[in-house]
């Protein structure tokens, strides 16, 4: 059985933007393709803050109404419409953010006799403890016509404090999520005295993507309502574990040089001289995932990834596009034996290629087919034989101090997370270090901890220095 949450809740929150006229925001299919998936979850752990906790949540709070002020939608509801022909009948619906005025919330919470030791345990498992840092941990996106679209939980512990972010996904990818949050920080460093930066922040852009480069029209689906279609969890997720493990720049370096040199003695110069940081480590997750379940010689197995559109599109979108703009990039199915054997150069060109291949034609090729058929199912990127890698590393997670201090650590919550899921996050370090986070069946995760070519290359956890 187990055992009871230490955390407990002891106040809570709401927090509107400044009054604003109401509007209207639709969803494009990138946005609705989320509809069934869980919320964000994300957190920061930082060193406690030279005040009392009661002090800081006000800070947050007063900080947080400035940022609504530019990043209303975040304080928004989702809102279903139907859409009726000239008889009157009902032929679809659409789904838009209702920017209203309506809030997000900011919960106080206390995890009695939990100390950062505990959050942070040296060469072990993330502790489960950490999932009792978020709330809404059985929500939806979906959700979002009733329930707020972010919501924040400020734990104190013993000795730190633990500020867990829940965001609807299907308001934004993770670009836009961490643009907001830094936003957030910025307000509350500024509220301190802290000076405003050189050059100012970009507005974020709220006018939805088209295909045809117009205004953004709703996507009308040809359904009454989405009921039907939402999927929700009916039976608890099998056991799983979590690690955090890091891959310091001198390793990936390492990692890349190796994949670099064995294309070269296969004679393929131009996938040695494409090879990316994210290819060396992502083939390296591959193969030894393939390795650590036993995979059947014969199983064909495919590497999975999210990835930004907006750079690939033409024109490209601006960078301060808030909303969804990821797709899924795929590599071509290989015998699971075939993998193994051809090597880490062989499999970081074939991540390679199928990053490459995620360009304009197919983004809109693949946007107007999900429009032809809809698809709501949160577990259609699952696939019990490969592996799905999403977040970012470039996701600026140490940049948001809120005004006493970086960070000591990100973690996330028990959202969107199955066996072969991979989170990256930047390291806390800087300098070019990636922490994977690893979530395995636990005879998989077993196995792993006993393969040699990738605890070769698991650079040891370092944390920095308290300061008492």
């Amino acid at each position: 059985m187990q055992s009871p949450s230490p955390v407990r809740v002891v106040s809570r929150r709401a927090v509107k933007p400044p009054p604003r006229p109401r509007e209207r925001i639709p969803l494009t299919t990138w946005d609705l393709s989320l509809l069934s998936a869980d919320y964000i979850q994300k957190g920061l752990l930082f060193a406690p803050p030279p005040f009392s906790t009661a002090h800081l949540v006000d800070h947050l709070q007063a900080a947080l109404g400035d940022a609504l002020a530019a990043y209303y939608p975040v304080a928004g509801r989702l809102a279903t419409d139907q859409h009726r022909d000239d008889a009157g009948r009902v032929v679809g619906c659409s789904v838009s953010v209702d920017c209203a005025g309506q809030d997000v919330e900011i919960l106080e919470a206390v995890a009695a006799g939990v100390a950062i030791a505990d959050v942070l345990p040296p060469d072990a498992d993330v502790p489960r403890l950490v999932r009792s840092f978020f709330p809404l941990d059985d929500a939806i996106n979906f959700d979002g016509h009733e329930r707020p679209l972010f919501v924040v939980q400020v734990t104190e512990l013993a000795d730190g404090i633990f500020v867990g972010f829940v965001y609807n996904h299907a308001l934004s990818d993770g670009t836009a999520f961490w643009d907001f949050i830094s936003a957030w920080a910025e307000a509350a460093r500024a509220r301190l005295g802290a000076p405003r930066a050189l050059l100012p922040r970009a507005a974020p852009l709220f006018e939805r993507w088209s295909a045809d480069g117009g205004a953004a029209a709703p996507v009308v689906l040809p359904y009454a309502d989405l009921s039907g279609l939402i999927a929700r969890p009916t039976l608890p997720p099998p056991p799983q574990r979590e690690r955090m493990l890091h891959f310091s720049a001198e390793s990936l370096a390492a990692l890349k040089e190796r994949a670099r040199q064995e294309l070269l003695a296969a004679g393929d110069a131009a996938g040695a001289a494409a090879v990316t940081r994210f290819q060396a480590l992502s083939s390296l997750l591959w193969r030894c995932f393939v390795r650590s379940r036993r995979t059947a010689p014969d199983q064909e197995v495919v590497f999975r990834a999210s990835a930004n559109n907006r750079a690939r599109l033409r024109p490209p979108l601006p960078t301060e596009y808030f909303g969804n703009a990821i797709g899924a990039v795929s590599t071509e199915a290989v015998r699971a034996s075939e993998l193994l054997a051809r090597g880490h150069g062989w499999a970081a060109a074939a991540v390679g290629r199928a990053v490459a291949a995620h360009g304009d034609a197919g983004i809109r090729a693949r946007a107007a087919a999900w429009e032809a058929e809809p698809g709501l199912s949160a577990f259609r990127l699952f696939d019990p034989n490969g592996m799905f890698v999403s977040s970012s590393p470039r996701f600026d997670m140490y940049g948001c101090d809120f005004g006493w201090g970086k960070a000591l650590a990100a973690r996330s919550g028990k959202a969107n997370k199955y066996d072969g899921k991979v989170s990256l996050f930047p390291g806390r370090e800087g300098g070019g270090g990636i922490d994977a986070e690893v979530v395995l069946a636990p005879e998989h995760m077993a196995a792993l901890e006993l393969d040699e070519e990738f605890w070769a290359a698991v650079s040891p956890d370092v944390w920095p220095a308290r300061k008492d």
